[in-house]
């Protein structure tokens, strides 16, 4: 199915195009190019505020967080002209997507003021403290403890408590994309260690100057330079109470919510990467054909999503077919282009100053990158068995 055309979204899409033509920022302007998911530019900064202030970053919000109350399908129309011109509207995509989000769905409204708006805003930007060594997938599973004392003298609270003035962190995280360029991460830990495991976690915002928060970048299989990744270190680092988002040990309601803001729309990404293999491959084999009715069922199931009231574990679906598909035809494209396509650094398509420079790097950096989409957002394995055990009625 497709949503049909309606008057008031082909007005807010031409309102919308017409405010692009008018305030993309230069190709001269847009020189010093972003270093990791949580470094802004200036450039990038003014961009991303311009977008806010037009009620464009986030088009379904009211238009103190940056949008304009959009409709379902013109929020779909402003990503969809977004993907044909290839812009990127946000270089601090988690910051934007996934943290200013939670917090505007779990906080207060102290720190939708103190902390969501200024995210929007390109103020500060933010990266997502979810992975730990040993809990990648399984959040459940993360160790980073956090203590709630009361005031100067460090006594421990009741584990149940609602008192207390500050948190005392202890922990590591890994695969914190841009954590070394972040303003503040959105930390999950464990606040009741003697709880079911889904139910002694909390959630913390932790500034990445207080003292005891050690940063370490490393780098990727694209390269040496391409330093997006982090170690985050906590050493009895202080978190003020205030910094508490959502309920005390009810960081797996936000967890969800956070992986939903992610995965409401995660399937429209992968429909814009298969647009972009359709356009720059090298080579129309057999398999090209597969790339094509993949992006057109994915679409049409996106659709479908978005048309009414669904089953939410469908959204599984649409990730697990977006991913592996954009995977399988990256591989083709790479073996079509035979030894060339192992040129590293290179360019595969035309640069474009308002996209993420990956997106047109080498056959080889966009295969690579493929994998990522199979592993954020909740790997295919668990997609797998979210489908089977939610949507096939599947015993565990």
């Amino acid at each position: 199915m497709k949503l049909a055309s309606d008057p008031e979204v082909e007005k807010f899409r031409g309102e919308f195009a017409a405010f692009l033509d008018a305030h993309l920022p230069s190709e001269a302007e847009a020189v010093p190019r972003p270093r990791s998911s949580s470094d802004l530019p200036e450039w990038a900064r003014r961009w991303q505020r311009t977008l806010f202030d037009a009620g464009y970053l986030l088009p379904g919000n009211p238009p103190e967080y940056g949008g304009c109350n959009a409709t379902l399908p013109q929020q779909l129309a402003h990503q969809e002209e977004l993907s044909r011109r290839r812009i990127y509207p946000s270089y601090n995509p988690q910051g934007v997507g996934i943290i200013a989000a939670s917090i505007l769905t779990f906080g207060t409204e102290e720190q939708k003021q103190r902390w969501a708006v200024p995210i929007l805003r390109a103020e500060i930007t933010a990266s997502l403290g979810m992975s730990e060594p040993g809990a990648g997938s399984d959040l459940a599973g993360l160790r980073t403890r956090a203590r709630l004392v009361t005031g100067d003298s460090g006594e421990e609270t009741g584990k149940r408590a609602g008192g207390g003035d500050h948190f005392v962190v202890n922990g590591q995280k890994v695969w914190t994309s841009g954590a070394h360029d972040a303003d503040v991460l959105l930390t999950f830990v464990r606040t009741d260690p003697d709880a079911p495991k889904h139910k002694g976690i909390s959630v913390l915002l932790i500034p990445t100057s207080t003292e005891g928060v050690i940063r370490k970048p490393f780098a990727s299989i694209v390269g040496p330079d391409d330093l997006d990744f982090n170690e985050v270190f906590f050493t009895d680092v202080r978190v003020p109470r205030e910094n508490l988002i959502g309920e005390l040990h009810g960081g797996w309601a936000v967890a969800h919510g956070s992986l939903g803001h992610e995965r409401s729309m995660l399937w429209l990404s992968y429909a814009e990467r298969m647009d972009d293999l359709i356009k720059d491959a090298p080579s129309h084999e057999e398999w090209f054909a597969t790339l094509l009715m993949d992006a057109q069922a994915l679409r049409l199931l996106g659709y479908r999503q978005l048309s009414g009231e669904r089953e939410p574990a469908e959204l599984s679906v649409l990730k697990l077919l977006g991913s592996e598909a954009v995977q399988a035809a990256s591989l083709h494209v790479l073996e079509a282009a035979g030894p060339e396509a192992l040129l590293h650094p290179a360019r595969t398509a035309p640069p474009n100053h308002m996209s993420l420079d990956a997106f047109t790097a080498s056959w080889f950096e966009r295969y690579v990158r493929s994998f990522a989409g199979t592993i954020a957002g909740g790997t295919s394995e668990i997609q797998r068995n979210i489908i089977a055990e939610r949507i096939l009625g599947l015993p565990r």
